[in-house]
Formats: structure tokens, sequence, C-alpha cells
């Protein structure tokens, strides 16, 4: 039986427009298995991570736990975690770094404040290699765990110092998926050459467009347009180019403005359509149409 992430490739389903959104990431260290639902079904203390679910919701924060790849003992007490949070808005990105003794600390973070790019000044900066974040987590799909678990262990194996394993970043049928920080661009159906080609031009300021499923600070529609002009002008410094707002236009169309740094800026028309034919969003259920941001115009203003 073909997995999700084979029919995906197979169908030939575009990446791009599908990364998970979020202005600024908090990601919690927390060893041993993790569950679908990981913030309630891990060593988490269920109704921390649970509150840190509520905390966090309508703020622009999405939380993630994290671990280092390989074997994971199933400790139920572990010392001390670690945090990062990273702020993803172009011209305005920051990871920070914190280790907590008890996650219950982080209940007294301001996360809308977190969302809107101000960390208040917690914890440290972290000024060294960017973030990788794979998908791993087999208990939501197992083509992450199938293909996530290896592309993480073998970025590491090679390496690279920030390597994580991370419990969802949306979009399972792309696995392999990874999340590079501190920019968030959201990339799929990697290998482990591809990956390390994507993490080298992140540390270059650079993004690619190959691979990309988008930028995590924009919606979806914003997401589209963004990479529709990169493609368009060749252009992969990472933050040369901001969503400056979007519109409704007519038949349910959107009109998405995005700005270069050099003053020059284009209107991107997207409309939202559907995949066909149906297929699994994500292993073992049923099939459907998943949405998909088809961009019908760029026009230089």
């Amino acid at each position: 039986m073909s997995t999700c992430a084979t029919l995906s490739a197979e169908l030939s389903e575009p990446l791009a427009a599908t990364a998970a959104t979020a202005m600024t990431w908090l990601l919690l260290e927390q060893t041993g298995p993790w569950g679908a639902k990981a913030l309630a079904e891990s060593h988490l203390d269920a109704e921390i991570g649970r509150a840190l679910d509520r905390a966090a919701a309508d703020t622009g924060v999405r939380i993630a736990l994290i671990r280092r790849p390989g074997r994971h003992a199933d400790q139920h007490t572990v010392r001390r975690h670690q945090v990062v949070v990273a702020h993803t808005a172009p011209g305005s990105s920051w990871v920070r770094r914190e280790t907590v003794e008890d996650p219950g600390e982080l209940l007294g973070l301001d996360f809308a404040a977190l969302g809107g790019g101000d960390h208040g000044g917690l914890g440290h900066e972290h000024t060294g290699d960017p973030l990788a974040l794979v998908c791993t987590n087999g208990r939501r799909d197992r083509c992450c765990a199938l293909l996530g678990r290896p592309l993480a262990a073998e970025l590491a194996a090679a390496g690279h110092s920030e390597v994580w394993e991370v419990t969802h970043l949306g979009g399972h049928r792309f696995s392999p998926t990874m999340l590079v920080l501190p920019y968030g661009y959201a990339y799929g159906r990697l290998t482990a050459t591809t990956a390390k080609e994507l993490l080298a031009t992140t540390a270059d300021g650079r993004m690619s467009t190959e691979w990309c499923r988008g930028r995590s600070c924009w919606d979806r529609p914003g997401q589209a347009a963004e990479l529709a002009v990169r493609r368009l002008i060749g252009e992969d410094v990472a933050d040369a180019l901001v969503v400056a707002g979007h519109s409704p236009a007519e038949d349910g169309l959107r009109q998405i403005r995005v700005r270069h740094t050099d003053g020059r800026a284009w209107e991107v028309e997207v409309a939202l359509g559907v995949s066909e034919p149906p297929r699994p969003e994500s292993c073992g259920k049923s099939p459907g149409t998943p949405a998909r941001m088809d961009v019908r115009t760029v026009t230089a203003r």
C-alpha cells in the first residue's frame, strides 16, 4: 500500500504554499516518546502542555516539542529542558535560547508580545549555525518517522550541530519535511544532500525556491505570492521580499502585494484551488482534495 508521501509525489502535488503558519516558534525540548498530540501525550506534564497550547492560541506563536536525533531512552525525569524561541518576520527575525528546569515556567511568557516579535530579553541570542527541525513524529504519520528520522540522523552524523527532531510541521505527505531557522522557510521531499545544501544556503543568508513550501510567517496566499515573485526574478536573499498586504478580488481571488527591499513591488493574483484526484492528506485517512494556492498572474507595479 502506498504511503501518503509516495502518492503526493507521484501526483506531483505542488510544495509551494503548504508551510505551517507561525510568526514565532516556541520549541521545547522533551525526550522520550511523543503521541499524536504531543503537548498532551508525552513525558511533558499534560496539564502544562494543554495550558501552553491555550496560552499560544491566536497570538502568532506555534509550539512544538523537540529532541536530539537518535535513540530516545524512555525517561520520565529530565532535569533541564532546552527552549528555543524564534521570530521569523523578514528584517526582524531572531532566535533566543533558554534552559528551564520546569516547563511550567514558560506559562509566564507574554505570548502576544512574542508573536509580535518582542522577546523581552528572554534567554540569550543564538548566533551559531541555522537550526534544522525535521519532523519525525510517527504517531502523527508514519511517513514522518520512516523518512524524517533517517534524515535527521544523517544530518547530525554529518556534523550539523543544530539538528533537532520536531513533533509537527504539517504536511505529512511532503515528508521528509524540515523547517530552517532563523528565517522560517519550510521545505519538503528532501534528501540528505538537498537538506545539507539548504543549511549551507541558510547560513549564507539565502533560501532556495526548490523544495520550498513557504515562509511560515506568511499565510498560505502570501507564501504562494512570495515564492512566485522569487521565481520570476531569481531572488534568493532570504529577507529581500515582504508580503505587504492582500485584499479580496473577484471570484474568490486574492490580490497579494509583494515588496522588495530595493523598492520594486508586484501584485500577485492567487486563487484557492484543490488538488485532484483525491488522495489522503495523511496515512490512514480517507482520500480528500487538499487545498492549494494557484498563482494566476504576477504584475510589476
